[in-house]
């Protein structure tokens, strides 16, 4: 049960660095790489950075979970 809650939070925190990395910032960021520099002239954030963020909250909710079920396992485990 710990390999299962090791590995899905190394890849949760790889998806989260990918993830944060893709998000524009003040200078666009590494999503102007992939087309993401393309916006509507509305000041509004566009449908890509919107499922972007929700998928970052969503990685980050199940990352958060993993840690604290790890941690958890590994303190009653002795």
């Amino acid at each position: 049960m710990d390999l299962l809650f090791t590995i899905i939070l190394v890849i949760t925190s790889l998806l989260m660095i990918l993830l944060v990395l893709l998000h524009k910032g003040r200078g666009g960021g590494l999503s102007d790489m992939f087309g993401g520099g393309v916006s509507s002239s509305l000041g509004g954030s566009s449908v890509a950075e919107r499922n972007l963020d929700r998928l970052t909250v969503g990685i980050g909710v199940i990352w958060f979970a993993s840690v604290i079920a790890l941690g958890l396992l590994l303190a009653y485990q002795g």
